[in-house]
């Protein structure tokens, strides 16, 4: 019988990849861009090709998620579902990111740039937004922006 306290910090320690969602202002641009042939796999996912392969892969499948930065703020969250090897046309392998469809939201949690992706522990990250609970207000991401920028967020 395992403890609360085990359980909470198990789920705690899982490990996810955090990345900046470079060209996109709002979820709803990244959302546009995985809807195109470009963006996805022949089996019809959301596919995200980055040079390195994590080495961490195995500990990402087990659960893990992406969590896009956008403009500055972490907003919504992707599960990865696989990592496939994709050959460019230069003949260099890289790793192609492979997402579940549904973009999850979160609440806005501030993020300063970085190159690449990071490995990121959900202890860290922000909570999911879920359209269920009513009472849960979303602020506009152009609200959430300015605040950021006063240092609220």
């Amino acid at each position: 019988m395992t403890n609360q306290n085990s359980v909470t910090s198990m789920a705690d320690a899982k490990i996810n990849l955090i990345k900046l969602c470079v060209g996109a202002e709002t979820v709803e641009d990244l959302i546009r861009w995985q809807a195109t042939p470009a963006a996805k796999t022949p089996d019809g996912l959301p596919m995200h090709v980055t040079r390195m392969w994590p080495q961490r892969s195995e500990e990402l499948l087990q659960g893990g998620s992406l969590y896009w930065v956008v403009k500055g703020l972490i907003l919504c969250r992707q599960k990865l579902i696989r990592l496939d090897k994709v050959i460019g046309d230069d003949s260099i392998t890289r790793c192609g990111l492979i997402f579940d469809p549904t973009i999850i939201r979160t609440r806005p949690m501030a993020r300063r740039p970085f190159q690449g992706w990071r490995y990121f522990y959900s202890k860290d990250a922000p909570k999911d937004v879920h359209s269920a609970h009513r009472t849960e207000v979303t602020l506009p991401e152009e609200l959430n922006r300015a605040l950021n920028k006063i240092g609220v967020i």
